[in-house]
C-alpha cells in the first residue's frame, strides 16, 4: 500500500531539522494530546464503569435482586413456607433470607442517630459473600438475645465500642391514657461490621430476628423477604414468578427488584459516563486539529522539496501518502501510548489515589460523597477498542486535508516563490 520511498521521505520529515522547531512543538503538542485524551478517556470510563460494578455487587450482595414487601406493615406469619417454595420451587432462586426491617432512632449517652435496624438469623449471614465478609471480625456465636451489630461508622458516630449499649427508640410505641409512649430498649453492641459501602456501614444496625419481632411485636413474622438470584437470570421474568410464588403462599406483598429501588442513582450514573465520554472525546479532537496545523505548517515549509519531487517524477498520491504517514504515525503512536498509560494507572488507581492523598493531605475519595471506602476501576475491552478507534479515526481524518494540500502544490509555482 505504501512504497519504501514514500515510507523514507515520510520518516524524513518527521525528524525536525532547527529551523522546523515550532512545527515540531505543534507536532509534540498533537502527540502529547492525543495520548493523554485516550488515557484520560480510559481512566474516566474505567472509574465510572468499576463504580457501578462495585456499587451494584455491594447492593445485590446486602439486599438481593429481588425484595418482597409486606403491604400495611402486616407482617408475613407465614414467611417460612413463602421462602421454602422460593427456594425449592422458583427455578434461579439462590437463595431468600427472611428479615425484619425498621428505621429507629439509636441514642448512646448524648449521642442520638437514625438507624436502619435489620434483624435477620445469624445462619442467613453466612449465605451471602458480602455479609460474610462485613461480619468477619463478629464471633457470630454470640448473635443472640438483646444484642446489636453496628456499622462501623455509625459505632464511631454514636461514640460505643464493643461491650457497650444503645437505646433504640421507636415512635410506634404502647398507646395508653396518656397518649403513645415510644417503645425503648437497651441492646449490647457485640461488633461492627464493614461492607464498603458508607450508607451501610454509616447507618445500619443488625440485630436478631427473633429479639427484632419482639421489640416490634411482630410475632413470628417478618416484614422483608431478600431474595439473591443466580448468575445470567432474567430479572423482570424472575420477579414476576417470585410474585405468582408468594400469592400461593398466601401472603400479599409488593415484589420489587434492585433497579426500581435504585433507578435514580443508577441512571445518573450512566448519564454521567455518557456525558463525561462526550467531553473527554473533544480532548482528542483538540489533539487531532494540532496535527492538522503542523501538518499544514510542514507542507508549506516543505514546499520546495515537494516541487522537487514532483518534477523528479512523485505523482500527486505519492505525495498525498507521504502526509498521510506522517500524520498518521502520529496518531497512531499516541493512541497506543495513550491505551497503555490508561492501562497501567487502572490497574493501580487506589495506590496512586492513596499517593496524591498523602501529597494533597485530604481525602481524594470521601465515602460520604462517592458511598465507596476504595477507587474502584473496571477496564471494558469493548470500550478500549472503541476509544482506540475513535483516536485514530479522528487521527486519519485530520490528515487528509494536509495531505490533499500537498499533493495540489504547483511544483512550478513552489519552485517560482521559494
Amino acid at each position: 500500500m505504501f512504497s519504501k520511498f514514500e515510507t523514507m521521505v515520510a520518516a524524513r520529515y518527521l525528524r525536525a531539522k532547527r529551523k522546523e522547531g515550532f512545527i515540531s512543538v505543534i507536532t509534540s503538542f498533537a502527540f502529547i494530546g492525543i495520548a493523554l485524551g485516550v488515557a484520560t478517556l480510559i481512566i474516566v470510563t474505567s472509574v465510572m464503569n468499576g463504580f457501578k460494578a462495585e456499587l451494584l455487587n455491594r447492593i445485590l450482595g446486602i439486599n438481593g435482586h429481588v425484595s418482597i414487601v409486606a403491604i400495611r406493615n402486616t407482617p408475613f406469619d407465614n414467611y417460612a413456607e413463602a421462602v421454602k417454595i422460593l427456594e425449592n420451587n422458583v427455578k434461579g432462586v439462590k437463595v431468600a433470607l427472611p428479615m425484619v426491617e425498621k428505621q429507629l432512632l439509636a441514642t448512646a449517652g448524648n449521642t442520638a442517630e437514625g438507624v436502619m435496624v435489620r434483624g435477620v438469623n445469624a445462619t442467613d449471614i453466612v449465605k451471602k459473600q458480602v455479609l460474610r465478609d462485613g461480619f468477619k471480625s463478629v464471633d457470630l456465636t454470640e448473635f443472640k438475645d438483646d444484642v446489636v451489630v453496628l456499622g462501623e461508622r455509625l459505632a464511631n458516630k454514636l461514640g460505643v465500642d464493643i461491650g457497650d449499649e444503645i437505646t433504640l427508640l421507636s415512635p410506634n410505641g404502647k398507646i395508653t391514657m396518656f397518649g403513645t409512649v415510644p417503645r425503648m430498649k437497651s441492646y449490647q453492641v457485640i461488633g461492627t461490621f464493614n461492607f464498603g459501602m458508607y450508607e451501610y456501614d454509616a447507618n445500619f444496625a443488625f440485630m436478631p430476628l427473633e429479639a427484632a419481632q419482639k421489640f416490634f411485636s411482630l410475632g413470628n413474622g417478618v416484614t422483608h423477604i431478600d431474595v439473591t438470584l443466580l448468575e445470567d437470570v432474567d430479572v423482570d421474568y424472575a420477579r414476576q414468578i417470585i410474585g405468582a410464588a408468594i400469592e400461593s403462599s398466601g401472603n400479599k406483598a409488593y415484589v420489587y427488584d434492585y433497579r426500581q429501588s435504585n433507578s435514580a442513582f443508577f441512571n445518573a450514573v450512566d448519564v454521567e459516563r455518557n456525558v463525561m465520554f462526550i467531553v473527554l472525546t473533544l480532548i482528542i479532537l483538540v489533539a487531532a486539529f494540532n496535527i492538522i496545523t503542523g501538518l499544514i505548517m510542514l507542507v508549506k515549509d516543505k514546499g520546495r522539496d515537494i516541487a522537487v519531487l514532483r518534477t523528479m517524477g512523485a505523482t500527486k498520491g505519492m505525495v498525498m501518502k507521504v502526509f498521510f504517514l506522517d500524520g498518521a504515525f502520529i496518531g497512531f503512536v499516541g493512541t497506543f501510548l495513550g491505551v497503555v498509560l490508561g492501562l497501567l494507572f487502572c490497574d493501580n488507581i487506589e495506590n496512586i489515589r492513596q499517593f496524591l492523598q498523602s501529597l494533597a493531605g485530604r481525602d481524594l475519595f470521601a465515602a460520604e460523597i462517592y458511598f465507596l471506602s476504595k477507587l474502584p476501576a473496571k477496564v471494558d475491552g469493548e470500550v478500549v477498542m472503541a476509544v482506540a478507534g475513535i483516536s485514530l479515526l479522528l487521527s486519519f481524518l485530520a490528515t487528509l486535508y494536509p495531505a490533499y494540500r500537498a499533493a495540489k502544490m504547483d511544483p512550478v509555482e513552489a519552485l517560482r516563490y521559494e
